[in-house]
């Protein structure tokens, strides 16, 4: 890409309001799971019984919990696991589905038996599958990469076969398999480029699914061992206290819509920019 389209891609992306927002609420979250060690407070994992239950005051900012554990520092430390495995499953969707929808896209003959495969792995609830692999692994943060990643793979392998699909025929396409290129270098060369844009896209959203997830199998009991600040951890700690101390659960249930929300907007504006067919001259 030349100096001159590339300025102007970077100009249409940060003119739509929703990336620019996205971008903003997300370097925020970013920047404080960054800099938990320096932003918090109080050991996250510290018990102080006769603290517990405290509202907000300037000892804690934000409370703390039934074991006297400072909210502040539980959703500040707790960002980073959430963040870690949400970007995590993100990038082992991205190339699980490049490998699936490439080669499912690319080779009629293994199409079917690969799409039947993502199709069975889809026919499950998303939740109920990943809450079936937790039970068979146990608790732990790459248990929960594992699973949500088995999740949402199926989803990014359908996108990249369908952009491949309607790519696969092109005469470019075609006009480089007649110079002899190989099925790799037409693969990686000619066709995965153009799946660059809705991979983006598809990413954002499987970063803010991947995050909600987390905080749905830690509410559950079934993601992340319970001594790991993480934001569903913190919010089921809550539960229990929620008529005494709804802090508890409230803050890091802020947290967690503001990284969805910040991820679902950054993925909107991306869509915008980069679909021809929504960009308005």
């Amino acid at each position: 890409m030349s100096e001159a389209p590339r300025r102007s891609w970077s100009r249409r992306l940060l003119s739509n309001r929703n990336v620019v927002a996205g971008l903003l609420i997300l370097a925020v979250v970013v920047a404080a799971a960054l800099a938990a060690d320096l932003v918090s407070t109080h050991d996250p994992r510290r018990l102080d019984p006769p603290s517990r239950l405290s509202p907000p005051s300037a000892a804690h900012y934000l409370g703390t919990d039934e074991f006297g554990r400072d909210v502040w520092s539980l959703v500040i430390h707790g960002s980073r696991v959430s963040l870690a495995v949400g970007l995590t499953t993100m990038l082992l969707t991205s190339l699980g589905g490049i490998l699936i929808g490439l080669v499912a896209g690319y080779y009629r003959r293994l199409d079917l038996p690969l799409m039947r495969v993502m199709d069975g792995l889809m026919a499950f609830p998303a939740i109920l599958l990943a809450i079936a692999l937790m039970a068979a692994r146990g608790p732990g943060v790459w248990n929960v990469i594992f699973a949500l990643s088995v999740v949402y793979t199926p989803r990014t392998a359908l996108l990249i076969r369908s952009t491949v699909l309607s790519i696969r025929e092109t005469d470019y396409v075609q006009a480089a398999r007649a110079l002899g290129r190989r099925d790799l270098g037409v693969a990686v060369r000619h066709i995965l480029p153009n799946c660059v844009g809705p991979l983006l896209v598809q990413g954002s959203f499987i970063f803010a699914y991947a995050i909600l997830a987390e905080a749905i199998l830690g509410f559950l009991g079934v993601g992340v061992p319970p001594y790991v600040p993480s934001w569903g951890n913190v919010i089921a700690s809550g539960k229990n206290v929620i008529r005494e101390a709804f802090w508890v659960s409230l803050f890091p249930g802020v947290a967690l819509t503001l990284s969805g929300l910040s991820l679902n907007l950054l993925g909107d504006g991306l869509r915008d920019t980069l679909d021809p067919r929504l960009r308005v001259p």
